[in-house]
């Protein structure tokens, strides 16, 4: 047992060291990231930001205006529906960004990956953080809406570094097995892009777990990412702790999730060039 708590500590203390010791490196190959994903296009790096508002955009049509669907100005849901599907879809599609661009961290990057220096464990480091871009222009985005409908900001935003912070540690978790696996089967990004357009509907996002049949409820509280999803929510709707579980199981899962994933990429590193 003590053995495991040990080598744990020692995988998470080389995962932070890598932050540390290649934090210049890592910032400019997201930035170039960004820079290249968009070059020539004639909005270009506008379009890290236009793609999320957009998606929000269709989401908050369908369902607020198509169904109408209509909640707030009460305690149990203060605020409207679109803070609601807001508050859930923006987290969303920052970690749907995320896993889909890992999938590429390594096969899009082969000639540096072949080479014995270079430290490879960046790779999905700069894939996640790249991601995060639309993710915080959206969250303000957000706190401005909420700021101009009901008069003044919630207390609660104050919650909203630690929130990023594990939601960072569970996206390069993520990245890390993602990146790892693709290598030896390349279809995996299309089975990812995938399920990250059904996934939206297995989290309470775009509706209310009260609207969800008895039947289907254990699905919902069976998705990990649902915990995120109300610790989200909690922070940026409720403005309130509503959900305490999901605080622990979120928090949790993304220390686990960063650990495992850290573990699993070390152990196929060796690997890596001879499949690239």
């Amino acid at each position: 047992m003590w053995a495991i708590v040990r080598q744990s500590m020692v995988d998470f203390t080389d995962g932070v060291l890598i932050l540390k010791f290649h934090r210049e490196l890592i910032f400019e190959m997201a930035r170039r990231e960004l820079i290249d994903q968009y070059a020539g296009q004639m909005l270009g790096f506008i379009w890290a930001i236009l793609h999320p508002m957009i998606l929000v955009g269709i989401y908050i049509f369908i369902f607020g205006v198509v169904f109408k669907a209509r909640i707030g100005g009460t305690h149990d849901m203060p605020l409207d529906y679109t803070c609601y599907i807001l508050a859930g879809l923006v987290p969303w599609l920052g970690f749907q960004t995320s896993i889909i661009k890992s999938c590429t961290a390594l096969t899009s990057q082969s000639n540096l990956v072949q080479q014995v220096v270079f430290p490879t464990e960046v790779l999905p480091i700069k894939m996640v953080l790249s991601s995060f871009t639309g993710q915080l222009f959206s969250l303000t985005v957000l706190m401005i809406y909420v700021i101009y409908q009901y008069g003044m900001p919630m207390p609660s935003y104050l919650l909203l570094p630690i929130l990023l912070f594990f939601q960072f540690l569970a996206m390069l978790g993520m990245g890390y097995i993602l990146a790892a696996i693709t290598p030896f089967f390349r279809d995996l990004k299309d089975f990812v892009t995938v399920f990250s357009v059904i996934g939206i509907y297995l989290m309470p996002v775009v509706y209310l777990p009260s609207w969800v049949p008895e039947l289907f409820k254990p699905i919902l509280y069976l998705n990990p990412m649902s915990y995120m999803i109300w610790c989200y929510q909690d922070v940026l709707y409720f403005g309130r702790i509503d959900h305490p579980l999901a605080w622990v199981v979120f928090t949790t899962t993304s220390l686990l999730l960063f650990l495992m994933g850290f573990r699993f990429f070390r152990r196929l590193k060796p690997f890596f060039g001879n499949v690239l």
